[in-house]
């Protein structure tokens, strides 16, 4: 969002042994210290002026090839591992699973806190394990995907915020190029263009991968040039009944059913788009003219926290004033001590 933000002290780390000598000392230091404060790159928090922590920023690399079938591949990859650079180079490779979650801005280690999501796969869907240093107790574990009780844009890491530092993640891929997922909005259109481009009759993940790197710039305001941290708000979860009722009145709503068929997840950007807000927001802070669930800052690095709050609730307010539905923000509100703010300034 381009929020400017200056941290007392920042430790940028690119092996675990670094985490280990640095924790040995900081828990030694008998004198007043500073909260520590985990960040990745930072593409999905909103922090504030001054932050009076010290910054954690895990920037390892590399990505191994630690098993390997007729039918999958399993992979571990550093947290320092740009995201979409890991997607694409997995494509590359004939590792198939993760294309469906291309151009998502970030670092791989972040990637499983809010179990990131893309046009219908979500990150649990192909994660094997995670390997984090338990903060409180500097301790380094092996956590599992049951571990990471992961939900809906919700993880063991996010409820949990600066308790772990997550340093490498393993995937389980397959090796299938027939084995696609491109029923999601346009997506199959656009793959199927792709593939008969190339003289094939079916679309393979490379051209899912390429299909949603396409929508996503078309939709999604380049953050370099229009400073955004992506969808903003989380695609509420109402019951069927309820999503049925709105359809009575609102024919057009998007929804998509849920695994147990009892609950619906609504497309929280067609809400915002019906209620006239398209484009729209409080200054500096607006949707993002082409993608409604996008804020953008029109004023980097001078636009603060609060201009985002205040436009936040606006958004939310009218959204709820139309369809009584309740808008929750989907960033990581950072507080100047470094703790995660999930009671400030709720939609």
């Amino acid at each position: 969002m381009a929020l400017a933000c200056v941290a007392d002290s920042v430790v940028t780390l690119e092996n675990e042994a670094q985490l280990d000598d640095f924790m040995a000392a900081y828990i030694e230091d008998t004198a007043d210290k500073l909260p520590l404060f985990v960040l990745s790159g930072g593409s999905n928090v909103l922090l504030p002026a001054a932050l009076k922590a010290i910054v954690l920023q895990p920037k390892m690399r590399g990505i191994h090839l630690t098993n390997q079938t007729d039918d999958y591949v399993e992979i571990e990859v550093m947290a320092g591992e740009n995201w979409h650079d890991l997607v694409v180079h997995t494509v590359n490779q004939g590792w198939y699973g993760l294309e469906n979650l291309a151009l998502i801005p970030g670092l791989t280690g972040a990637a499983p806190i809010q179990n990131i999501g893309a046009y219908g796969v979500q990150l649990e869907d192909r994660l094997h394990y995670v390997r984090a240093y338990h903060l409180p107790t500097q301790t380094w574990h092996h956590l599992s995907a049951a571990d990471c009780q992961f939900g809906y844009r919700d993880s063991i890491f996010k409820r949990t915020p600066n308790t772990w530092l997550i340093s490498r993640v393993g995937f389980r891929l397959h090796t299938d190029p027939a084995n696609i997922l491109a029923s999601y909005g346009d997506v199959q259109t656009v793959a199927q263009r792709y593939a008969e481009q190339q003289g094939r009759e079916q679309a393979m993940p490379h051209d899912v991968m390429q299909a949603i790197i396409d929508i996503r710039q078309q939709k999604l305001p380049d953050p370099k040039q229009l400073p955004n941290c992506g969808s903003f708000f989380q695609n509420p979860i109402i019951a069927q009944e309820r999503f049925t009722a709105l359809q009575a009145t609102y024919p057009a709503i998007v929804g998509y059913a849920m695994a147990d068929a009892m609950m619906v997840k609504v497309a929280a950007g067609w809400l915002i788009e019906q209620a006239g807000l398209k484009g729209g927001g409080i200054a500096p802070i607006f949707t993002h003219k082409q993608q409604a669930l996008v804020l953008t800052n029109h004023t980097p690095q001078q636009a603060t926290q609060e201009d985002v709050a205040i436009a936040q609730k606006y958004i939310a307010a009218t959204v709820y004033e139309k369809f009584a539905i309740q808008l929750s923000r989907e960033p990581v509100w950072v507080n100047a001590d470094g703790s995660i703010g999930y009671a400030e300034h709720v939609a």
